[in-house]
Parts: C-alpha cells; sequence; structure tokens
C-alpha cells in the first residue's frame, strides 16, 4: 500500500511546497508573456504597424481588478481574525468582481470590433473592392467620393440618412454566385454605376454593359467587395475613423499621413515598392492585442473557477484562523494576474 509522505510533512513544509508551486506556475506564465511581448517588438521592425486607442472598457476592468484585490486581501484579513460573515461578504465580492473584469474585457473587445480592429483576417489598407480602382458610383448628377473613411458629394460627406440609402442600394450586390447576375432594384434610376469608368445599364433587372454585355465573374466579385466596403462604412482603411485621429499607422517608427488617398512618409508619397507593402500587410498589431489580452483572460478563467470554490468554502465556515492557506495561496495568484494586467495595459499602451 503506498503511503502518503505528504501527511507527515509539517504544515510550514506544505505550505512552502504550495508556495512555491503558485511561483513556478507565476513564472511560467512571465515567461510566455515576454516571449509575446518580444515577438510583438521584433514584427514592429520594418513593418507598417496599426496603433488604436485602448477601449474604455479595457480601463473601467482595470479599476475592477485592482477593487477585487483589495476585497481578497480583506477577505483572508477577516479570515485571521475568525470574523465569518465578513470573510463571505468579501469572498463574494471578490468573485463578483472578477466576473466584472470578465464582462468589461468583452465589452472592449466588442468596442475594437465596432471601430474595424479584428483578430484576424485583416489587412490595414482596404484592398478588395476599394472604391475607385473598378467601380464609381453616380448619385443623380454627382459622383461618389471617397476620401479615406469618408463617402462624400462635392466634398461634404454624406448624411446618415443619404449613407442608409446609398447602403441599402449596395445590399444588393453582397451575395456573390459565381455564373449568376445580380438582380437589380434601380431605386427610382437614383444611382448609377460606373465600371472603369463607363456606365452600366440595368436591363430586364440585371446589370450589363452599355453594349448589352454581361458583367464577367471577376466583376461581380469586385462589385461585391465594394458592397461590404460600403455595407461596413470602409473606404482606404480597415479601421473605422479617420488616421490621425481616431488611429495612427506607422512605419518604421514614424506615424504616416495621408494626402489624396495615398499615404505620405516623412512628407512625400511612398515609393511604388512601400505602397505595394502597404496594401499587402496584415494587421499584425491588432492579432497581438488580441492574443495577449486573451490569453491573460483565459488564466483570469481558470482562477475565477478557484475563487467559485473559496468562496463557496467561505459559507460553510471553512476559513479561520487556523485555516486561510487556501486563500492566501489564491490570492497571491490573483493578485499576481493584477500585475500582469497592468504590465499588458502599459505595454500596449505605450507600444501599441
Amino acid at each position: 500500500m503506498r503511503r502518503d509522505y505528504s501527511e507527515e510533512l509539517s504544515p510550514e513544509v506544505r505550505e512552502k511546497m504550495k508556495k512555491n508551486l503558485v511561483y513556478i506556475t507565476m513564472f511560467s506564465i512571465v515567461m510566455l508573456f515576454a516571449g509575446f511581448s518580444s515577438a510583438y517588438i521584433v514584427s514592429m521592425g520594418d513593418s507598417f504597424w496599426l496603433k488604436v486607442p485602448f477601449p474604455t472598457a479595457f480601463w473601467v476592468s482595470t479599476g475592477i481588478i485592482v477593487a477585487s484585490s483589495l476585497t481578497y486581501i480583506l477577505a483572508i484579513n477577516a479570515a485571521k481574525k475568525n470574523e465569518q460573515g465578513q470573510v463571505k461578504i468579501f469572498m463574494l465580492l471578490t468573485f463578483l468582481l472578477g466576473v466584472g473584469f470578465v464582462y468589461f474585457q468583452f465589452k472592449g473587445y466588442g468596442q475594437l470590433s465596432d471601430s474595424g480592429v479584428h483578430a484576424i483576417n485583416n489587412h490595414i489598407v482596404v484592398t478588395d473592392g476599394r472604391y475607385g480602382d473598378y467601380y464609381e458610383l453616380k448619385i443623380g448628377d454627382e459622383f461618389l467620393e471617397v476620401d479615406g473613411n469618408h463617402y462624400m458629394i462635392n466634398g461634404k460627406d454624406l448624411t446618415e440618412a443619404q449613407m442608409k440609402d446609398l447602403q441599402k442600394f449596395m445590399s444588393q450586390f453582397l451575395t456573390f454566385k459565381e455564373n449568376e447576375q445580380f438582380k437589380v432594384d434601380p431605386m427610382g434610376g437614383k444611382y448609377t454605376l460606373f465600371l472603369n469608368q463607363a456606365p452600366l445599364a440595368i436591363a430586364d433587372g440585371q446589370l450589363v454593359k452599355t453594349n448589352g454585355e454581361e458583367l464577367k465573374n471577376t466583376d461581380n466579385m469586385r462589385l461585391t467587395y465594394l458592397a461590404m466596403n460600403v455595407r461596413d462604412g470602409r473606404g482606404d482603411f480597415f479601421v473605422k475613423g479617420e488616421i490621425g485621429k481616431d488611429f495612427n499607422i506607422y512605419y518604421k517608427g514614424e506615424a504616416l499621413t495621408y494626402k489624396n488617398r495615398e499615404l505620405m512618409w516623412k512628407g512625400r508619397k511612398l515609393d511604388k515598392y512601400l505602397q505595394l507593402k502597404a496594401v499587402e500587410t496584415a494587421d499584425t498589431a491588432s492579432s497581438f492585442l488580441y492574443i495577449m489580452t486573451i490569453l491573460h483572460l483565459l488564466h483570469i478563467f481558470g482562477t475565477l473557477f478557484y475563487q467559485l470554490k473559496m468562496t463557496i468554502g467561505s459559507f460553510s465556515g471553512k476559513f479561520n484562523s487556523n485555516n486561510h492557506l487556501s486563500l492566501r495561496l489564491g490570492a497571491i495568484f490573483w493578485h499576481f494576474l493584477g500585475l500582469l494586467w497592468f504590465y499588458l495595459l502599459l505595454f500596449l499602451l505605450f507600444i501599441h
């Protein structure tokens, strides 16, 4: 029969062993995030790099995790004084604040997504379906203009009602089917599409060239991409808003400017090689942001299950002046995750 030698160890030795296990876990996590931080900095290198403001929800979650650390400390102090009622209250508050941290983290991801910043499959500069490359649109007697992410007529941004009407018209082209033509509602003839500067007509409910020729599959696919961009309010950039105000694009540590639908570096238009590189560059910065924060969130999730167990235990009177090691071990790891979040916050704030 196997003997359990851990039962023969003194309480001090068992406590030290458990603490060492927590410290080893913390060290492993530190090394993991150090690796991601290094990869982030190395990836910036000669790449085009998108920088966006931190979501406000992330700042709220920061305040919450600070408060949860304080309630955890109060719970441990109450256990040491055998104040069972306070242990219950403070452990329950700690757990609820932890859940609040998770909630506002997801709110932050929602804010990032709403602003056009996604974890994968994004570029910085819009390529497919970029307005003006193949298609243009006339609204009444005036051509639609795009500059950055602004949709304009005669140099003035479309009103909300005009934009919704435009999106309604373009929604007809959102679904591309190979070897099939789009069914088109002319919407009173208000809109005229141009392909390679030549106007398109509507015959028998379908888009055709002026000579009656049907559009090719590639033409229809490009129109679908344009329709997606209009639907999402994208012009020249995937992230929404105005460059220099709502987001910035950097190259070799220098913020790029934007003029006449061209990226400018140090006051000069990018040369052809860099223009091509900008178009092909994926939004690696946002991918790193998601990876690092979600990885931290996964550790929060795991610790919350432990906290839930401790909270349930507090309601059964488990913790007192002679039994509070589990609380202290959980608190050590929770404080560590809070400090790790502060590191990520500062790193991404000043680097991202």
